[in-house]
């Protein structure tokens, strides 16, 4: 729109300033309008926020692990470590760390959380609805710490037992206002340019192989493919048949361990699936291999043990499993259950996770291990 110049015989002096002081509000207004409207955009985009990356004094640089492990146990609850040491006649690994504590896990609109809020809790320290991928009750897009991590120049792994656009794993590299928008949330993993993924495929393949090799990721399906990959190149482990979970956490570890450290969380998500379907032997079973998962980071941990920190917890108990007098399994449902979920920790920083705290604590907690570049 121009503006025409105007005289002050034509209208005088006091219209003539009037106009020239509306001409410059309208400015500001039309200024205001645009920054307004580039915020709104921002907020509704399923890009990532700007980097906002948490650097923190509240722990000394020797008080900080550079390698982070976060092991979620998907659907285990305190009692289903009991069962499955019952009936396999030891410990877990994680049952005997020195640090002990549990977190509730209620989401921001039920008692009883899903997955995908619960991974949003640990992921962002945000609570969030059922349903949401780091995104919160309004949809508006949440910074998972993956991404502080990956821009302050560690290594970022996630690996899982189930599909990797599953709810869980999600919460750590994609966003979206459902879960269930599986190819949405795949097409998120390429552009993250985190280093190591595992998963059993993806829900809805369709082009999303061909994205994330065009990204520059090693797709492997095969053992033998696995010494043909260059070291420093990002990888994509696509079929979890071949591997155990702890193999495969050994791989991520090869994969991540750099000078300036790594995230790496590694998901148990078929103990849900089993604890789902009331399959008792299923969910003793995942649970054995949940637990030689943290042994192989153990492992780890012994040769490193001033620089590491692993985590163990769970999003949610699913089921309500028991024995009874005869060992025979009891369930209380197929569902989601509301207690409090197991916290276990050991080396650097650890003493952080004993106790009572919230799902979200974890992330704050994790949080102050961050150092920044």
């Amino acid at each position: 729109m121009a503006w025409r110049d105007v005289s002050k015989t034509e209208f005088g002096s006091q219209s003539y300033v009037l106009i020239i002081y509306l001409s410059a509000m309208l400015r500001k207004i039309k200024f205001y309008a645009l920054i307004a409207i580039a915020a709104a955009m921002a907020a509704c985009s399923g890009s990532n926020p700007a980097p906002e990356i948490i650097c923190t004094t509240a722990l000394e640089p020797a008080d900080k692990p550079k390698n982070i492990f976060l092991f979620i146990g998907d659907g285990m609850a305190f009692e289903h470590i009991s069962v499955a040491e019952a009936l396999l006649h030891t410990p877990m690994s994680f049952s005997q760390f020195p640090v002990k504590g549990k977190a509730t896990t209620y989401s921001a609109n039920s008692q009883i959380t899903c997955s995908a809020a619960a991974a949003t809790a640990i992921s962002t320290g945000v609570k969030t609805n059922n349903g949401r991928v780091a995104m919160d009750p309004a949809s508006k897009p949440l910074r998972s710490i993956t991404y502080d991590f990956r821009d302050a120049g560690y290594k970022v792994g996630i690996a899982t037992t189930v599909e990797i656009d599953h709810a869980t794993p999600a919460a750590f590299y994609a966003k979206d206002k459902s879960r269930d928008n599986y190819y949405s949330i795949a097409t998120q993993l390429a552009p993250s340019g985190f280093d190591f993924f595992a998963g059993f495929g993806f829900h809805e393949p369709r082009d999303v192989v061909e994205k994330i090799t065009r990204a520059g990721y090693a797709i492997v399906y095969a053992k033998e493919e696995l010494s043909r990959v260059e070291p420093s190149k990002k990888m994509l482990i696509s079929n979890n048949d071949v591997w155990t979970l702890a193999e495969i956490t050994s791989i991520g570890i090869e994969r991540l361990d750099s000078q300036k450290g790594f995230f790496f969380m590694v998901e148990g998500g078929r103990i849900d699936l089993f604890a789902h379907d009331n399959n008792g032997e299923g969910v003793v079973q995942e649970m054995a291999g949940f637990s030689q998962a943290v042994k192989a980071a153990l492992s780890f941990y012994e040769q490193h043990p001033d620089e590491t920190i692993i985590i163990v917890t769970a999003d949610h108990g699913t089921g309500g499993i028991g024995l009874n007098s005869d060992g025979e399994f009891t369930w209380k449902s197929g569902d989601h259950t509301g207690d409090p979920v197991p916290v276990f920790a050991i080396g650097v920083g650890s003493e952080l996770f004993a106790g009572d705290m919230d799902n979200t604590d974890i992330y704050k907690k994790i949080s102050k291990f961050l150092v920044c570049p």
